[in-house]
């Protein structure tokens, strides 16, 4: 019997705590933006209703800002508004509540119940009504203040300008988010890819069915770019600094589009090799699909390096050429020509999302109708 491998256990107690700082580091730097914004908003929020709007304790400004913007990776500025919105309509009802009906136990509960319906009503966003009922309930059940009805109502507007002003002016550099996110997916997509390299050289069963575990993977990390883009592209509209950006996030919308199709393709294509089951090696077919992992790999790149992707669309044209399954598998049962016929789509998707319109893209590939 074989002594088990000494990476097979888990990592010594040193290691973990090693680990779980450098990861506690990373998430710091990587919300060290975010953290500013924050600090300079919630800042200038109660720097005005303080000293210009003369209210002793704006509670509503502070949370509102700190609550609208958030540490999440989504800061579009319709999500930011969303989240003040809700927070303020939470906020003025539990006032025209305190003013009609006065403080109390009855009249809390009407407050909560009545915040969480109309904002639930307002907004598809699950979370939302919690954060106008907990308004809400600060409202309810703290003293009114110095300046009399609805001064946090007021407050609450002042903290959501603020947040969305600060996600314009002073943004959190969303491209950078959206290249971490980008670079994270092609990473995955690439190590599947050349395991599928691996499957088709030496016929690996066992590892063309964990290739497709992984490949299933896929689909929450091209979500997570999409979000970052989106965002992205929303706060570019509204920023100064970030307009000139606009035609560069507009086409890196435009590669994670059909690279989510590429990653379904992949897909597919696991799954084929996974049903094959039969342990041959198919040598041609790996080295066409090592030309599509060395193009996927320069597309990854071009995100930092456009001048790459017209060197990616000739790798591409150069693997597409080939495709015909009545050249590669001549003779061969209708599974083989099966698995040649699914890498087409995912070469047509890298085409397009290297910038190849999709019609051009399509006549690099041979004629299989005649």
């Amino acid at each position: 019997m074989t002594a088990p491998a000494a990476d097979d256990g888990p990592l010594p107690l040193p290691a973990r705590w090693a680990a779980l700082t450098r990861a506690s580091a990373e998430r710091t730097v990587a919300s060290a933006p975010a953290l500013l914004q924050l600090a300079v908003a919630v800042t200038i929020a109660y720097a005005l209703a303080h000293f210009v709007l003369a209210h002793p304790y704006p509670i509503a400004a502070v949370t509102v800002t700190l609550s609208s913007l958030g540490l999440v990776l989504d800061a579009r500025p319709r999500r930011v508004a969303e989240t003040a919105v809700a927070m303020t309509v939470g906020i003025a009802l539990s006032e025209v509540i305190l003013l009609l009906a006065g403080q109390g136990l009855w009249q809390f509960a009407v407050t909560v119940l009545v915040a969480l319906t109309v904002t639930r009503f307002l907004s598809p966003v699950p979370g939302l009504p919690i954060l106008a009922a907990v308004q809400a309930s600060l409202v309810s059940l703290m003293p009114v203040p110095a300046g009399g009805p609805f001064t946090r109502t007021a407050d609450a507007v002042l903290g959501g300008l603020v947040a969305l002003a600060c996600t314009a002016l002073i943004p959190r550099d969303p491209r950078r988010a959206a290249r971490r996110e980008g670079l994270k997916f092609f990473a995955a997509f690439t190590a599947i890819l050349s395991s599928l390299v691996t499957v088709l050289r030496i016929g690996d069963q066992h590892t063309a069915e964990l290739v497709l575990s992984r490949a299933r993977g896929t689909q929450v990390l091209i979500e997570q770019w999409r979000g970052s883009l989106d965002s992205a592209v929303a706060i570019a509209r509204i920023s100064p600094f970030l307009r000139r950006h606009r035609s560069e996030l507009a086409e890196l919308q435009t590669m994670q589009l059909h690279l989510d199709h590429a990653a379904r393709n992949l897909r597919v294509i696991s799954r084929r090799l996974s049903v094959l089951g039969d342990g041959h090696p198919r040598p041609e077919l790996a080295e066409l699909l090592a030309g599509i992992l060395s193009a996927t790999a320069l597309l990854g790149q071009s995100i930092d390096r456009p001048e790459l992707r017209p060197v990616v669309r000739q790798s591409l044209v150069l693997v597409a050429i080939r495709l015909d399954p009545r050249v590669l598998t001549p003779g061969q049962p209708f599974a083989e020509a099966a698995l040649v016929l699914s890498i087409r789509p995912l070469v047509l998707d890298l085409l397009a999302a290297s910038g190849m319109p999709l019609e051009e893209a399509r006549r690099t590939l041979p004629d299989i109708t005649t």
